[in-house]
């Protein structure tokens, strides 16, 4: 028989332990008086997750090779997708 877990109590959270604001975000916040939106907010007040964009990005592609060449390449070491580009780079030109 199943039993119902109790729904954990929400985590008190003291707004004076936020970090404070940066004038970025501050140029981005919402102006209100009151009810009255003075400004939008522009964009959000926190930074995208994960690292900035490359110019240059790696993109992901599917390709089908010989098991033989992907086995040589992997007893060479960890780093056998980095030495496959490179040989592919260095074949392109």
């Amino acid at each position: 028989m199943k039993t119902k877990r109790s729904k954990p109590e929400p985590l008190f959270v003291d707004p004076d332990d936020a970090p404070p604001w940066t004038a970025e975000q501050f140029a981005r916040a919402e102006i209100s008086d009151g009810d009255t939106i003075i400004r939008p907010a522009q964009g959000t007040l926190t930074r995208q997750a994960g690292r900035p964009k490359l110019a240059d990005a790696k993109q992901v592609v599917t390709l089908r090779l010989p098991p033989s060449l992907i086995e040589r390449y992997k007893r060479e070491g960890a780093d056998w997708r980095a030495r496959m580009a490179d040989a592919i780079k260095k074949a392109a030109g």
